[in-house]
């Protein structure tokens, strides 16, 4: 048993942070003399989490780090090459293991930008390079997107139903799914529309802004409420923020407003205080009616307690007078849906004469499950006031040009047809952001991902936002992409006598 459990999983080289079968297959690609013939992968999921109407796109700039820094190690090389298959043979021989210590990651990357709105089927990234490379990456692209995205989504359902103006904190570190998932959680939180978090290393290595407020042990300690109050307002006489519920709450809000009485005569002001328990419905109107009635009407209201978007939602509707949520094991923890269901699958090869593509095809005995060929792009049509109105996807490897009036068509339902209107506005989604393994331009901070995260989600109808049946956004492939597809599919399904 490895002696640093947790300092021992960081460090340099990630090369190894994949599944067995990816570099069993670029073994086999190596081998069969495979490993440099080009491909092209898409990144996606097939529908939005949470029974919700849209998802928000993170983790590009974690998985560009991971890309531009892809190199085995030594103490990686020696792990693989101690690796042996069933009859007792090495897995790996010394010939493959000396191409992988000189590998360097040089496929081509377009993606989403973080913080954009996004929906089913449509690629987040697209990788294009030597097959062997862009296969090596699958596991930790998906690792790195699917959790973000997930994240990202549910902080972004939360900051809708808190409203603009209240505050959205994330309290999750202690309940996630242990120090990576609270890290990364953080951080998607924050993209996604959280204010500020409680997790100190997510505030020095993402800079996002540190809140927090005291536990009930703080009261515990000194035994006497009041002066527990009192004495956390010394330490802190302009960051204070008291917990009330450790006894009875609103006796704990009486004792708050007779020590933040006391701090405004030494010229300090109470922050705020903190519901953690009980009927916070009720519990927080009558704290409101207590504090305003004292003189005391910007001392704010936080609210915790196995809060979400649902839960917040109905408290909105409740009238309760809280301005302040504090989200942390439903948020990091995206409770009600594990995982976002991501996947990542070959869409292109090129012909043996370098000179054309073999599309490729992944066939399911569920439609929803069957790939899209081609080298995808997104083009999102824009309506009225520049808000999104419908996304089409197309093959720009297509050897016809999109028609200035194309028609969408679902690719799960082929009955569901929608033309766009001539000459309509739009942008394409997917940009270039490495070349040959290289960054080509500046990735945006988290700050500049965040806000674009908040337009984005404000710039979509409120019936594709609505928690409860949200309306489908319309999503389609280009009518020519879908008659090759379907061709494929009917070229590649074994007919089976009746």
């Amino acid at each position: 048993m490895t002696p640093t459990p947790l300092s021992s999983l960081y460090r340099p080289s990630l090369a190894l942070l994949t599944d067995l079968y990816q570099l069993t297959m670029a073994y086999g690609y190596w081998k069969q003399g495979l490993h440099e013939r080009e491909a092209v992968f898409h990144l996606y999921f097939r529908k939005a989490p949470f029974e919700g109407g849209y998802a928000v796109a993170a983790g590009l700039a974690l998985a560009v780090d991971y890309l531009e820094n892809l190199r085995f190690s030594d103490e990686d090389l020696a792990y693989l090459a101690g690796l042996t298959g069933s009859m007792g043979g090495r897995l790996f021989p010394d010939d493959f293991l000396a191409y992988l210590r000189e590998l360097k990651f040089t496929c081509d990357v377009d993606a989403v930008a973080e913080g954009t709105v996004v929906f089913g089927n449509e690629p987040l990234v697209r990788v294009q390079g030597p097959l062997l490379q862009a296969q090596l990456v699958e596991t930790a692209l998906l690792t790195l997107v699917n959790f973000q995205t997930l994240i990202a989504t549910k902080a972004a359902r939360i900051r809708d139903a808190a409203g603009p103006t209240d505050q959205v904190l994330e309290f999750g570190l202690r309940r996630a799914q242990g120090p990576d998932g609270g890290l990364g959680a953080s951080r998607a939180a924050y993209l996604g529309g959280a204010d500020a978090t409680s997790n100190m290393l997510a505030g020095q290595r993402y800079d996002i802004p540190v809140r927090g407020t005291h536990a009930h042990s703080w009261v515990q300690a000194f035994g006497n409420e009041k002066q527990a109050f009192a004495n956390y307002a010394d330490a802190f006489p302009d960051d204070s923020v008291f917990l009330v519920d450790t006894y009875d709450t609103l006796e704990g809000v009486r004792h708050a407003i007779e020590v933040a009485l006391q701090m405004r005569v030494q010229g300090h002001e109470l922050g705020g205080i903190r519901l953690d328990s009980g009927d916070l419905a009720y519990l927080s109107k009558e704290a409101r009616r207590m504090l305003d009635a004292a003189g005391l009407p910007e001392v704010r209201i936080v609210a915790s307690n196995d809060l979400e978007e649902n839960l917040i939602s109905s408290l909105k509707q409740q009238d309760a007078r809280i301005d302040t949520w504090g989200v942390g094991t439903q948020l990091v923890t995206a409770y009600n849906q594990a995982a976002l269901g991501g996947v990542y699958k070959l869409a292109a090869l090129r012909t043996a004469d370098g000179q054309g593509w073999d599309f490729t095809l992944k066939l399911s005995e569920q439609q929803i499950k069957t790939s899209i060929p081609g080298i995808l792009q997104v083009r999102r049509y824009l309506g009225e006031q520049g808000k999104p109105s419908a996304d089409m996807i197309y093959n720009v490897a297509a050897p016809t040009s999109l028609p200035p009036s194309p028609t969408i068509i679902d690719p799960n339902d082929a009955t569901r047809r929608r033309p766009v209107r001539p000459n309509a506005p739009f942008r394409d989604l997917l940009a270039p952001v490495l070349r040959q393994g290289r960054l080509v331009q500046a990735l945006p901070t988290l700050s500049e991902s965040r806000a674009l995260a908040r337009q984005e989600v404000e710039s979509l109808d409120a019936s594709i936002r609505r928690f409860l049946n949200p309306h489908v956004y319309p999503v389609g492939l280009e009518h020519s992409l879908h008659e090759f597809r379907t061709q494929l599919m009917l070229e590649r399904r074994p007919v089976r006598p009746g």
